[in-house]
Parts: structure tokens; sequence; C-alpha cells
């Protein structure tokens, strides 16, 4: 009766242990599950994240499209600098084409629309959006390869950056502002000192990419180099080796 009873005993413990190992199991591919939705509802959706709280939305822009009805002769000859914007909001077309245009791919993986030192692209781009049909306002960062805006701030930032650039007004009346930031050790690891001239350079080419391509799109914009360099940094969070380079609004003018 004994061996009996210390058969059972074990059986049922055994029973108990494999029961306690399933629920584990499954709770474990539920929260996994669930968490894997979590992101991706995130990332499409906008909401927030659960590391730091702060709201983010990620936004796959339209493909850009290499051929238009202007000519380059054409850009390069009405190209002109514009200080005073409507404020009608651009379309996400609009503002997938001048992202492409300041350091998109043109030829995977690595091609971009402007040329780079030895490839090793120093530039970041981001965009403060105002007035984009379709796209919240805030801080975006912009993502070549995916040809993508993730936004890291959650608010209309024009009027601080206004405030940062010297209280030039076109920048909080244009629908959007291109902002040029440059990490210089990409560049300067494989040059040294002479690589800071090379990131400069590469920025300018950057720049006129954006000058066409919004005289083609029949836009205009101003590049500015005039603004408070640590306010500026301090204003888009960049991290201690990224410093801010150029800002261009842009928006339709009269």
């Amino acid at each position: 009766m004994k061996k009996n009873a210390t058969a059972l005993t074990l059986a049922a413990a055994r029973a108990v242990a494999l029961l306690l190992g399933a629920i584990t199991t499954a709770a474990a591919l539920f929260v996994a599950g669930c968490g894997k939705s979590e992101t991706d509802v995130s990332a499409a959706a906008g909401s927030s994240s659960p590391a730091s709280g702060i709201p983010t939305s990620t936004y796959i822009l339209p493909a850009p499209k290499p051929d238009g009805k202007t000519s380059v002769e054409r850009a390069l000859s009405t190209r002109r600098t514009q200080r005073q914007f409507q404020t009608k909001a651009l379309t996400r077309e609009q503002l997938s084409q001048l992202l492409w245009s300041a350091y998109g791919i043109t030829a995977p993986p690595r091609f971009r629309t402007a040329p780079s030192a030895g490839g090793t692209y120093p530039l970041e781009i981001y965009v403060a959006v105002g007035t984009v049909k379709g796209i919240e306002p805030g801080l975006y960062k912009y993502s070549p390869r995916e040809h993508k805006i993730t936004r890291t701030i959650n608010t209309d930032i024009r009027t601080d950056l206004t405030q940062a650039a010297l209280d030039q007004k076109m920048i909080n009346a244009a629908p959007v502002t291109l902002i040029f930031t440059a990490v210089f050790d990409r560049t300067t690891a494989r040059y040294g000192e002479r690589g800071v001239r090379y990131v400069w350079m590469e920025a300018g080419h950057s720049a006129q990419n954006v000058y066409l391509q919004a005289t083609a799109l029949h836009l205009g914009t101003c590049a500015i180099g005039a603004f408070e360099d640590k306010k500026l940094a301090a204003l888009l969070q960049l991290p201690p080796k990224e410093a801010p380079l150029y800002l261009m609004p842009v928006g339709f003018v009269d």
C-alpha cells in the first residue's frame, strides 16, 4: 500500500510539473507575440514607446520619381533664394522628393544623390514638419535606406527653431524646414583634419540638390547658416558628436 501511495504521489507530482511547464511556455509565447505586435503597432500608428514614454511615429514616404518635367538647365537658370513663404501645406510626395534629393539612395545599397568623400556619408537629415498633408507636426529623422522618417520630437518646433536661428521668421512661416547635421568622425577617421573640409563640401552638395529639387517642384527655399550652435543642438536633442550645419525652410512662394 505504501508503495502504491508513493507511486501515485510521484505520478501526481510529475503531472503537476508538466502542467506548470505547459502554462509557463504558453505564457512566454503569448507575451513574446504581444510584444512584437505592440512594437509593430507603435511604429505604424505612433503609440507611446514603453521604454521612454515618448510618442514615436514612422512614415514610409512615397517612392521618389527619378524623372520630372523640369530640366536641370531650367532649374539652374530659375533657382533663387526665397525668404517669404505661404502657409500652404506640402504633400507627402513633395516632402519625399525633397528628402530624396538631399541624401536619398540612387543605387542600393550606398550610392546617394550627393557625393561623399570615401563614401563615409557623415550627414544626417532631419525635417521639422509644421504642415504636411497626412503627417503629424514634429521633428523627424530621415532614413535614406528605407526612405522613411521617424519622429523624434512630438511637437511643432518651428517657433523654437526660429529663435535658435536668430529670429529668422521665414522658418516659422514655412511648412517644413530641412535640417542638416554631421557626425564629423565618420570622415575624419579616414582623412584626419582634412575630413572636416570634406564634410562641409558635402553639406553644400546636398543643399544645392534641395535648391534644384525645390525649384523643379515650384517651391522655394533658403539655405541658412546663421544660428546658435549650442541652442540648436539642444533643441534637436543631438548626441554629443553630432553638430548642426544648415537649415533650409521650404514652401510655396508668391
